[in-house]
């Protein structure tokens, strides 16, 4: 599959290139996406030209990972301030569920900006015309409150907490998981957690 841009009035999603590749490494060296994404860390230049030329492209020629940068509106890429993907699985002849994953610039935080462009990414996963999948499914370490919200704000179900559940740089962290299947509404399905910390 060939990558294509989705965009709306606030985001315009297109496939990170080697343009990208200092303001990954920058972005990725920031503490809080070490500390709650898989990334490497610490995270090099070479791992964003990896990511761009291995996983990116690859993932986009497999039909399996399909990964935008998040940017600025209009008709010219601009700074990566967010990354958004979703990756596919299943096996033949069976309905595809996929996951959903990001990870958001410290300077672009706070702004909606990943909600927006994760609204994009999970309604084409879910359009039968886009990938048809037959639910979209989000996982975090628990304690990883923003990636919760946004995840709550597209109206994903929370289903609880699985212990030593996803692997990070090799070790086992517990996960809150949550699922949106479609026709589920698209805004919040439950409210928001008590124990979560003020904003």
């Amino acid at each position: 599959m060939e990558p294509f841009v989705l965009a709306t009035d606030r985001v315009r999603l297109s496939v990170p290139t080697a343009a990208d590749v200092d303001r990954i490494a920058e972005v990725c060296a920031d503490p809080a996406v070490a500390r709650w994404t898989t990334v490497p860390s610490p995270y090099t230049r070479d791992d964003a030209v990896g990511f761009v030329e291995t996983f990116v492209a690859g993932g986009w020629a497999q039909e399996k990972d399909f990964t935008w940068a998040v940017r600025a509106p209009g008709d010219v890429d601009g700074p990566v301030l967010a990354m958004v993907g979703m990756s596919r699985e299943g096996a033949p002849g069976v309905q595809p569920a996929g996951e959903l994953g990001f990870w958001c610039a410290p300077d672009a935080r706070g702004r909606g900006l990943t909600t927006e462009a994760s609204r994009l990414v999970v309604d084409w996963a879910v359009d039968p015309e886009g990938l048809g999948l037959g639910v979209v499914r989000w996982r975090a370490n628990v304690g990883n409150w923003a990636s919760r919200r946004v995840a709550w704000k597209l109206g994903f179900r929370y289903e609880g907490l699985l212990r030593r559940f996803g692997a990070q740089r090799g070790v086992l962290q517990d996960s809150w998981v949550a699922s949106y299947v479609p026709g589920d509404p698209r805004d919040p399905s439950e409210p928001w957690p008590a124990e979560a910390p003020a904003a």
